[in-house]
């Protein structure tokens, strides 16, 4: 689909069964033609939702060395760089030198920042990784995809409506944030959420809202799985905000509706749903992320 290489390098978690960071990431940025490079900042047996979990978690020293070993064999060009699940503050101060050095080696690298805080009004990272994604992370991200607990934890302002959302979004390109996308809001209904986005590219605003329908299910991955679709789109639609939105949405519906659907007959008619049935099934929805169908539509807003 690109028309030339285009490669990024995603440093996130990395799970051997299921799909949630890296593993929810890498398969779909693949399908749309992109070479991804992965940096495992955990590498779990499982996500954390079921019952055990083993693994190991790379401190900021092993992310050096190898950012280092891409150094010295002159193969650390990226054209996008996407960072998610992140657990430890020097972790994180780490990161932010890997973006600099990664901008020096191509000016043009757009980078993608999930800033994986917490959701539903509580943190599950310690509170020392805030100050350093608001302060070291943030300004030098090119797209950002907070939820709106993150979004709210980054601004130190409260969205109650549309306005605040507006203003959140405002507060993201004054720290020099190009494109902004609050992967969902309170502000919705019961029968949807209310997603919201902004950009601010060579002195052109845009502004949008969408509606999202919900799905009876809590889905895990579905945060990175975003982020990479959303990065893969705003390339290919050339930073159209409007379409790469809408495309991203509808990927992600397809792939949760045949995730559910999937779940139901795995589960049998007499058993609840668990996580293990609730796992992306990202493999069997490789069509839908080629070519996603137009269904959510997005409501340019007026600036």
């Amino acid at each position: 689909m690109a028309d030339k290489i285009v490669r990024v390098l995603s440093i996130q978690s990395h799970v051997v069964s299921g799909y949630v960071g890296n593993k929810s990431a890498c398969f779909p940025l693949q399908v749309l033609g992109f070479e991804v490079d992965t940096i495992n900042s955990v590498q779990f047996s499982n996500h954390t939702g079921y019952k055990h979990y083993k693994g190991q978690v790379l401190d900021d020293t092993q992310l050096g060395d190898l950012i280092d070993g891409l150094k010295s064999n002159g193969i650390d060009y990226y054209s996008h760089l996407l960072t998610g699940y992140i657990g430890s503050a020097s972790f994180l101060q780490k990161v932010k030198s890997v973006v600099e050095h990664l901008k020096t080696v191509n000016p043009n690298l757009i980078y993608v920042c999930d800033p994986v805080m917490g959701d539903n009004g509580k943190m599950y990272v310690p509170e020392e990784l805030l100050p350093v994604y608001r302060k070291d992370i943030i300004p030098l991200a090119d797209i950002i995809t907070p939820n709106q607990y993150e979004a709210e934890l980054l601004s130190e302002q409260k969205i109650k409506n549309e306005e605040d959302a507006v203003a959140v979004m405002e507060w993201f390109h004054k720290q020099g944030v190009k494109t902004v996308v609050l992967s969902s809001t309170d502000l919705g209904s019961e029968s949807e959420l209310l997603g919201m986005a902004s950009s601010m590219i060579n002195g052109s605003q845009n502004r949008l809202n969408v509606h999202i329908p919900r799905l009876p299910a809590n889905f895990t991955g579905t945060g990175d799985l975003f982020a990479a679709l959303l990065l893969g789109w705003m390339h290919h639609t050339h930073n159209n905000l409007k379409k790469a939105v809408e495309n991203t949405l509808n990927t992600m519906q397809a792939i949760l509706r045949r995730t559910l659907d999937m779940a139901k007959v795995e589960a049998g008619t007499d058993s609840s749903l668990t996580v293990r049935h609730l796992e992306l099934k990202l493999v069997q929805s490789l069509n839908d992320i080629q070519n996603p169908k137009s269904k959510v539509k997005a409501t340019v807003l007026d600036n």
